[in-house]
C-alpha cells in the first residue's frame, strides 16, 4: 500500500516508484509495447483439464475496487477509537524507548547494538541507545535491541547485559511510572531490585524499593519514545489481552462493513473489493495468541454479499507469518521483518493460501500446522472456503514485501508455490503477485509473472502523499506527475505478452495545503483514468477511514469522486 495515513500519519513507509523524480521523468518517456485491450472483459485463466472449473461469475476486466482496510486486518491510524481503551497505550509492542539516567545525564546503551553489556556512558541517543518493547501485561515487558537481543539480568551481581536470543524470566523487567510524570520511570529487574547506572557507567539491577523520583535517585529514568508507534493487529490483541480483544474485534467486524456498504459500492459503479486479511485467519476459530477469533466468519459474509451484489472479490494476504515489511499492516510485533528468511515461513504462508483457496474438503490438518492450540475435529470438519465461489475474482499472495528484507529470490520460490496452491483448487481465479517496495525496479516481476504462470497479476502502489518530494507540489504539478509520471510506470509494466497489471492501491490524497473540493475531484479524475489503463484494474485506499479523503464512501457522498458516467 505504499505506507499509509491521512490526519494521523502511521509509520513512515517508502512507496517504491517515487525513487527520485529525474528517473520517474526518464521512465515515462519510454515507450512502451503495446497493452492489452482494456476496454473489454478478459477472459478468465483456462482451467486444467484434470481440473473441474467452478461457475465462475467474474466483473468485466478492468475492475475498479475498494480496498476494506481496517477491517479483518488493524490499521490503528484507519478507525483510531479501537485503542483507546488499552491500559498504558502509549507502552504496545513495537514502541521504540529510550532512557536516560536522571542523575547521570546518560543514556541506556546496548554496546554494539547489543550481543554484551549495557552500560549508560553516552550522553547522545542513536539506535543502540533504542529498545523496543515486548509487552507481556499493562507494566510488564521485554526490551530487546536494535541487534534484536534482549536486556535482561546476567549470571551474577545483577549486570544488565544483553545476550538472549529468545527472552525468558531474566529478561523480563517492569516499568514503574512516577505518579506525576508518567515519562519519569524505574525499571524493575527480575530479581526483585531496581535497574541503576553507577558512576562507572555500569548499569546494575541492585536498587531497593523507596525512591523520591529526584533527580539525585540512580534509578530513576527519564523515558523518551522514539518514532511512530506501531499500531497493528498484534498491537491491539496483546494490549488487550484475548479476554477484551475478542468482544472488541468482533462487534467491529460484525458492525465496520456490513452488507449496506456492498450496496453501496455496487450501485456506486464499483465492481469488485480487495479484502486485507492476515495469516492468522487460517487457524480460526482458535489462532494463535495473541490473535483472536472470528474474523473468518466475517470472510464468509463478505463473500455471501457480493455473490448478491455481483461483486468480484480480492482476498489479498496483507499480513504473512514473521511479516513481509516492518510496519503494522502486516502485523509485525516490534518492527522486525522475518517473513522469507526461512523455509519454514514460505511453507507455512503457502499452506494460509492453500486454506483460503481450498474447496469444501476438511482443513484440519492445517489447524495442526498454523495453531498450537488446534481446534477440535468437530468445529472443522466442514470447510468454508472460497474456490467455488462465483465471485472469488482473484487470491493476492502477499501485500507489499519489502526490498531488501525480502529477496527476489525467496518472493519468487513464494509466488511459485503460492501460485501452485491456488490453481490445486482454483483454477479459474486470478493470482496477483505484488512488486517489492524500495526494489528500484518496477519491472522486476516480468520476466517471472510472465512465463508459464496463466492468469497471473502483477500489483503495483502509487501514492505522492508519504514522499516528500512532493512537499511543495502545487495541486496542478501532482496531477501532472500521475498523468506523466505514474503513467509512464505503469505503461512500463503494462506489456502485450507479459501479466496483467493492478495499480492494488491509490488514494486521491496529497500534501497539498487548503486544497479546494474542484482540486481534488481533478487529482482523483486523473488517477482514475491513469489507472484505468492497469489491465486488471485499480482499487482505492481505503472504504472507510477517520481521515475524510482516505474514505472512498464519504468521497463518493460528497461529491469529490464520481464512478458513473
Amino acid at each position: 500500500m505504499g505506507f499509509r495515513g491521512g490526519l494521523r500519519p502511521p509509520v513512515t513507509r517508502v512507496c517504491f516508484v517515487l525513487l527520485c523524480l529525474c528517473a520517474s521523468l526518464s521512465e515515462a518517456k519510454r515507450t512502451p509495447q503495446p497493452a492489452p485491450t482494456t476496454g473489454k472483459k478478459q477472459q478468465p485463466p483456462a482451467a486444467s483439464s484434470s481440473q473441474q472449473s467452478p461457475a465462475v461469475s467474474y466483473p468485466a476486466l478492468p475492475v475498479r475496487a475498494v480496498c476494506l482496510g481496517g477491517w479483518l486486518v488493524t490499521e490503528g491510524w484507519i478507525l483510531p477509537s479501537l485503542f483507546d481503551g488499552i491500559p498504558n497505550k502509549d507502552l504496545l509492542d513495537g514502541t521504540q524507548l529510550q532512557f536516560k539516567s536522571a542523575l547521570r545525564k546518560t543514556y541506556l546503551t546496548a554496546d554494539n547494538g547489543g550481543g554484551g553489556a549495557v552500560v549508560a556512558n553516552r550522553t547522545q541517543a542513536s539506535d543502540w541507545e533504542t529498545f523496543k518493547l515486548w509487552r507481556l501485561n499493562d507494566t510488564t515487558f521485554n526490551f530487546r535491541t536494535s541487534g534484536n537481543q534482549f536486556v535482561g539480568i546476567g549470571a551474577s551481581d545483577g549486570i544488565i547485559v544483553a545476550t538472549a536470543t529468545t527472552p525468558g524470566l531474566p529478561e523480563t523487567f517492569q516499568i514503574v511510572r512516577c505518579p506525576f510524570d508518567k515519562n519519569r520511570v524505574r525499571i524493575k529487574a527480575a530479581n526483585g531490585y531496581f535497574v541503576q547506572a553507577i558512576a562507572t557507567g555500569e548499569v546494575i539491577a541492585d536498587y531497593g524499593e523507596p525512591t523520591r523520583w529526584s533527580d539525585f535517585d540512580a534509578s530513576v529514568f527519564l523515558m523518551t519514545t522514539v518514532g511512530q508507534q506501531l499500531q497493528g493487529e498484534y498491537q491491539l490483541c496483546n494490549g488487550y489481552g484475548a479476554d477484551k480483544a475478542a468482544p472488541l474485534l468482533r462487534e467491529h467486524w460484525s458492525t465496520y462493513i456490513v452488507e449496506d456498504d456492498f450496496k453501496f459500492f455496487a450501485s456506486s459503479g464499483l465492481t469488485a473489493v480487495r479484502i486485507p486479511v492476515g495469516w492468522w485467519i487460517a487457524s480460526d476459530p482458535s489462532p494463535p495468541a495473541p490473535y483472536v477469533g472470528g474474523s473468518l466468519q466475517a470472510l464468509d459474509n463478505a463473500f455471501r454479499w457480493a455473490e448478491k451484489h455481483e461483486l468480484g472479490v480480492i482476498v489479498d494476504l496483507h499480513a504473512a507469518p514473521g511479516s513481509q515489511n516492518p510496519w503494522e499492516h502486516s502485523s509485525s510485533r516490534d518492527g522486525t521483518q522475518e517473513w522469507g528468511t526461512t523455509d519454514a515461513s514460505i511453507a507455512q504462508t503457502v499452506q494460509v493460501i492453500d486454506f483460503l483457496a481450498s474447496r469444501s474438503e476438511t482443513n484440519k490438518h492445517h489447524a495442526r500446522i498454523l495453531s498450537p492450540n488446534p481446534p477440535n475435529d468437530r468445529r472443522y470438519t466442514h470447510a468454508r472456503r472460497y474456490a467455488t465461489s462465483p465471485r472469488l475474482l482473484a487470491v493476492e499472495l502477499l501485500n507489499e514485501p519489502l526490498a531488501p528484507g525480502a529477496t527476489l529470490d525467496s518472493l519468487t520460490r513464494y509466488y511459485r508455490d503460492g501460485y501452485a496452491a491456488v490453481r490445486k483448487h482454483a483454477p479459474a481465479a486470478y493470482v496477483v503477485m505484488s512488486n517489492r517496495l524500495s526494489s528500484g525496479n518496477s519491472t522486476e516481476l516480468l520476466w517471472f509473472a510472465g512465463r508459464g504462470f496463466p492468469g497471473a497479476v502483477v500489483d503495483v502502489h502509487y501514492y505522492t502523499v508519504f514522499n516528500s518530494l512532493f512537499g511543495n507540489f502545487t495541486a496542478q504539478q501532482n496531477i501532472d506527475f500521475v498523468r506523466t509520471n505514474f503513467s509512464g510506470e505503469l505503461a512500463a509494466v503494462t506489456t502485450r505478452d507479459g501479466p496483467l497489471t493492478f495499480v492494488g492501491e491509490w488514494v486521491a490524497e496529497w500534501k497539498v495545503p487548503n486544497a479546494t473540493k474542484e482540486e481534488y475531484q481533478k487529482y482523483a479524475a486523473a488517477q482514475m483514468n491513469v489507472y484505468g489503463q492497469a489491465t486488471f484494474g485499480w482499487a482505492y485506499w481505503t472504504a472507510k477511514n477517520a481521515n475524510n479523503h482516505w474514505d472512498l464512501e464519504w468521497m463518493i457522498r460528497n461529491g469529490y469522486i464520481s464512478l458513473k458516467g
